[in-house]
């Protein structure tokens, strides 16, 4: 008879070691980052599942488990062995192997074709797969495409398995071994072990501490030189990540220490061998309260290059006539009031004599001001004078969003120039020039140094550049402070736009951020108005909270018809806390789509269709980039496979790439740049105190289209209008024109 376990726990407070035997039913959970896992395992000669808990690396459905532990009663889940030792055994049972195959850990096979397999094949199966696979195209339904899928997946997944044990030995979770194999092939493992620190740089999702902790766990000494280099260059690199360029040598040097503990005189030492190796370089750059005074810095060297680049490219584009020639300014006014029933405001008619004056050229201003009908202005005489005109924006929805105002093509920047993934560049450059004579930039406030750079490089030198942004909003996401550098160093003619329109002008989105902008702060929205920009003020972030959950689930689609999920965007100053991004994110999606399946879980995130996503880096072959939005349309177990659209685009995921993306119910004010939605919800609260900036505020306001909704602690948005320039970025591009 199946006996039930007498409960071990009644008789002695020490407990003895049991050992257990049996096949995993059910994965109830397990976390690739920390391998932590709880498994329903049946063993022979008990008659109910038993719940084992503790670490490994991988566990699946079907395998057979060898276990060491101790029995524990948990108090919500009863009683369980904590494994102190488990070890994993490829299934012998023909149910064990279908259920092992079926998990979803071969790309190919699903419980579909696990079930065909096996009664096919039987317990010879993973022989087969491993030594005849071409026999596998006997069976319906699996072709050479399909065959080639299993085969590739299975050899693929014995080395993710050496990675992933080899990663938790060293006390790492696994969540990217799969990325480090696709980075490193079949040499991952001898890679790490001669230097750790490489996986920081190479591979998207391991940081420096990770990296760290393998080298100790490997005995790199902790005061060792490729250590303090290592780190160094990681400090660079966060910074860069905040939109720094440089940063001042002891500054520097004080910051790593306090990171990695090790002696001023080591890093002073790795300093200078990051400096031999050319991997960072040496500068100075004028003090901002004392602008004869100079201080040492160091560059990483692609932003120095960038940086320096870019200087010499400006300057060089500047020489010479115009590509159009001369044009008479006051003929040219009158030609286009002829030709059009608007008439442009003294500014705009500035604004448009100095692009014609000039073969580099900024137009800037808020919302509201015109930027668009002055662009279009002078794109008419450009192509009544039969010039070559390229229109490029650096997101696809920035580039729609022109192509719409302009009636002419417009494409992303990395479209413009032929981004080739194989070779990791740009096909268009100094050797392979664009075939025009003018290129319009917008959005330019978005564009980092390293972007600037490549884009000036293939710009003919008989072209003209015209940049059009909005010097107010928030700096690029990647590295430098271009447009707000070229403005300051007043070397790049510039044409500001100040007057509001009038239709603009009834719109209180559009006046409210240009008083943000003043840095006066927006007053309570009286009930009952009817406006298109609304402040609800709260006492508290739990208010907050608690009314844009209710604004976005109930209120707004009540009353304006909005969809939830496509037509309203949360967007938030911070990631963490209460009113960050991944809460919002994980309380937004239970509200609106938590009954969809099949779901999917990946690190740290379910998936399901419909939810809605964001890319969270530039993927070239896939061309989705960094801040792009999209929804879930499909997923796919038996290929382990996620579909998701973006604009009208589909893109496919496999899901040891959901890496890639997040949930974006919720977005940081960051990534909504160069976006404009529908509706806005806007939280702000003193926890986001940090990064509370008139220019972060001003940006959220002026993504709504038709509505934005501020809701938030009185004091916090307050503060948001007063602080300016807490932050200016460390960049020398400014200095460097004006030399």
């Amino acid at each position: 008879m199946a006996q039930s376990p007498i409960n071990p726990l009644s008789a002695h407070h020490h407990q003895p070691q049991v050992h257990l035997e049996g096949s995993v039913e059910r994965v109830t959970f397990h976390s690739p980052e920390s391998g932590f896992f709880v498994i329903r395992v049946r063993v022979a000669g008990y008659q109910d599942l038993i719940t084992l808990t503790g670490n490994t690396p991988s566990v699946t459905g079907g395998e057979y488990v060898e276990a060491d532990g101790t029995w524990i009663n948990d108090p919500r889940h009863g009683l369980q062995l904590k494994c102190h030792s488990i070890r994993t055994v490829t299934p012998t049972s023909l149910e064990g192997i279908e259920k092992y195959l079926g998990s979803g850990m071969v790309k190919g096979i699903g419980p579909h074709f696990a079930q065909k397999l096996v009664q096919c094949f039987g317990d010879q199966v993973f022989e087969v797969i491993e030594q005849t696979p071409e026999k596998l195209l006997e069976l319906e339904g699996i072709g050479k495409k399909r065959l080639q899928l299993i085969t590739s997946a299975w050899a693929e997944q014995k080395i993710v398995r050496e990675i992933m044990v080899f990663l938790q030995s060293h006390g790492v979770g696994t969540a990217r071994a799969v990325r480090i194999y696709k980075t490193y092939g079949e040499a991952a493992i001898e890679t790490v072990q001669q230097n750790p620190y490489q996986l920081a740089l190479d591979i998207h999702g391991i940081g420096f501490k990770t990296a760290d902790q393998i080298a100790l766990n490997l005995g790199i000494p902790a005061q060792s030189l490729v250590r303090a280099q290592a780190g160094i260059r990681h400090v660079l690199q966060e910074l860069s990540s905040q939109g720094h360029c440089a940063r001042p040598v002891d500054i520097l040097i004080r910051e790593a220490e306090k990171m990695l503990e090790i002696s001023p005189d080591i890093l002073q030492q790795a300093l200078d061998a990051e400096v031999e190796e050319k991997n960072l370089i040496p500068d100075q750059i004028a003090l901002t309260d004392h602008p004869d005074e100079q201080q040492a810095v160091v560059f990483l060297a692609p932003l120095y290059y960038a940086e320096c680049g870019t200087t010499r490219l400006l300057q060089e584009l500047q020489y010479g006539q115009p590509p159009w020639g001369q044009i008479r300014t006051d003929k040219a006014f009158e030609w286009l009031e002829n030709q059009s029933d608007f008439r442009l405001s003294d500014s705009q008619k500035q604004a448009v004599e100095i692009v014609l004056a000039n073969k580099v050229s900024i137009v800037t201003g808020g919302p509201g001001v015109g930027k668009t009908t002055t662009v279009n202005s002078v794109l008419r005489l450009l192509l009544a004078k039969k010039c070559r005109v390229q229109l490029c924006a650096p997101t696809g929805r920035a580039a729609k969003r022109l192509s719409e105002s302009t009636g002419y093509e417009a494409q992303t920047i990395h479209r413009l120039l032929d981004f080739d993934p194989v070779e990791y560049g740009f096909k268009r450059n100094q050797d392979n020039p664009l075939e025009t004579d003018v290129l319009v930039i917008d959005e330019i406030s978005m564009v980092d140094i390293v972007l600037m750079n490549q884009l000036l490089k293939a710009i003919p030198p008989t072209g003209a550049l015209i940049m059009v942004g909005d010097v107010d909003q928030l700096p690029s996401v990647g590295p430098g402070a271009v447009l707000a550098d070229m403005i300051r160093s007043d070397v790049i003619p510039t044409g500001r736009l100040t007057e509001i329109f009038r239709q603009a002008a009834t719109s209180a989105i559009i006046t409210t951020a240009h008083q943000i902008n003043r840095g006066i702060a927006p007053q309570k929205t009286p009930k009952g108005t009817d406006t298109d920009f609304f402040y609800i003020p709260t006492d508290d972030a739990e208010t907050a909270r608690s009314i844009l959950l209710n604004v976005v689930s109930q209120r707004l689609p009540q009353k304006y018809g909005y969809d939830p999920i496509r037509d309203i965007q949360v967007l938030a100053p911070i990631n963490r806390g209460g009113l960050g991004v991944r809460s919002l994110n994980i309380e937004l999606q239970s509200l609106l789509n938590s009954n969809s399946y099949p779901q999917v879980t990946r690190f740290g995130w379910s998936w399901a269709p419909g939810d809605k996503i964001i890319q969270m880096v530039n993927n070239y072959d896939k061309e989705v980039f960094n801040g792009d939005i999209g929804q879930i349309s499909t997923i796919n177990p038996e290929d382990s496979e996620l579909t998701a659209t973006f604009d009208g685009k589909e893109v496919l995921y496999s899901f040891d790439e959901l890496d890639e993306i997040s949930l974006a119910y919720a977005t940081s004010i960051h990534k909504s740049q160069g976006s404009e939605y529908p509706c806005v919800v806007i939280p702000m609260a003193m926890q986001h105190f940090t990064l509370l900036e008139r220019n972060l505020l001003y940006t959220a306001v002026t993504r709504g289209k038709k509505h934005v909704i501020l809701i938030g602690e009185k004091r916090a948005i307050n503060m948001a209008c007063r602080q300016t320039k807490a932050r200016l970025r460390m960049t020398k591009l400014s200095q460097r024109l004006q030399d």
